[in-house]
């Protein structure tokens, strides 16, 4: 789960979660009733957002400059509006300035995690807990930040901490849900999905993972509803388009799955799977030349992708591309030590992108001659 880091596309109401997820926050404030507008606002005029509030301290902090407070909450803002860097910088010079708040340490591990520093982001955290910072999405933060380092049992100990405090934080539900697929328990994977989305049913990331599993399952219908909701919400988030197209193979309309994976590859190169899935239908009908584009974008997503290599070696070598294709059989040798058919195959094609023919004539086989029989000479005469 090496992109832990960019898995919800749209905001959980948790401040903290696209902070996680996409290196940002945007909050869920409401307004006060007591305070309605009592004419029509020209949203035009209006300017608000962490950017704008980020801007507004720049005047506070020319006239406070060793204001540690200033920096801290300017760092906030900056995560809130995407500018990781310029967040860090900022808590990183509140903390040159004071560095006993236990809060700051918990911007700055926030602001690490979203630039993907995982080690870094646990110790900022372990620093903030240790000074008294207390708070589901702290927990939320190490829970997805040890799901990130596939410490899924970790994950859930610090998750299930968030959800002691808060018992419907829908992002740690979604996240426990997704370590106990990492656990490969996708019966209590499915329960914490299906919890999240009832708290929060316009996550398309829920979703997404509610229709991989169904199809994992061969229950194509349910993944075809659950896509179907979540592309209302995400029209153009290529994971959704893919388990649309899964549901079709399922249920034997290759022609509309293909047309489908194409969607999803056009919205969204890095979602190897559906590159996968459009490689093996070329390579199943020779169609070399157009599997190798797909396979490569595959290959470079996930390495180990099961025999995707191998379609990719063979197509090489079915273009006649031999020094291309045996470098992906030496890849395969290094993969599988002492595989003597990808040993052969490196041998073989390696050779001939040299130049060297190699023989696979069988040989005839040879009549085995029966030993002439020697007479011993007779001593006794």
């Amino acid at each position: 789960m090496a992109a832990l880091n960019s898995l919800l596309p749209t905001s959980f109401c948790a401040s903290l979660l696209l902070a996680l997820l996409a290196g940002g926050v945007w909050g869920c404030g409401q307004n006060d009733p007591s305070e309605q507008a009592e004419v029509m606002v020209n949203l035009a005029t209006v300017q608000s957002g962490p950017k704008i509030q980020a801007a507004e301290l720049e005047g506070a902090i020319a006239r406070q400059p060793r204001n540690a407070s200033l920096y801290a909450r300017r760092a906030g803002f900056r995560l809130d509006a995407g500018l990781v860097a310029a967040a860090l910088e900022d808590i990183n010079r509140a903390l040159a300035l004071d560095d006993g708040p236990a809060e700051f340490y918990f911007i700055k591990a926030r602001a690490v995690r979203a630039q993907g520093n995982l080690k870094q982001a646990l110790t900022a955290a372990a620093e903030a807990s240790r000074r008294g910072f207390s708070s589901p999405d702290l927990n939320l933060l190490v829970g997805e930040t040890h799901l990130a380092e596939r410490r899924f049992q970790d994950a859930l100990d610090q998750l299930d901490r968030a959800l002691q405090q808060e018992p419907d934080h829908a992002a740690a539900l979604f996240y426990k849900g997704v370590a106990y697929i990492g656990l490969q328990d996708t019966v209590q994977a499915l329960d914490y999905l299906r919890a999240s989305l009832s708290r929060d049913p316009r996550q398309p990331e829920t979703l997404h993972q509610l229709a991989f599993l169904s199809n994992a399952f061969r229950q194509p219908a349910n993944a075809a509803r659950y896509a179907a909701q979540g592309l209302k919400l995400a029209p153009n988030y290529g994971p959704l388009w893919y388990d649309y197209g899964r549901q079709f193979e399922l249920q034997n309309q290759p022609d509309s799955a293909l047309r489908i994976y194409t969607r999803t590859v056009e919205l969204d190169t890095t979602f190897y799977r559906a590159d996968y899935r459009l490689a093996l239908v070329a390579y199943k009908n020779h169609k070399y030349a157009d599997a190798i584009p797909h396979l490569q974008r595959a290959l470079r997503r996930a390495p180990r992708l099961a025999g995707a290599r191998q379609m990719l070696a063979e197509s090489y070598e079915s273009l006649a591309r031999f020094p291309e294709a045996a470098d992906q059989y030496r890849i395969l040798v290094a993969e599988n030590p002492g595989n003597r058919h990808w040993t052969y195959k490196a041998w073989k094609v390696g050779n001939r992108a040299r130049g060297i023919m190699v023989d696979e004539t069988p040989r005839q086989a040879v009549e085995p001659v029966e030993p002439l029989s020697i007479q011993q000479p007779n001593t006794n005469q």
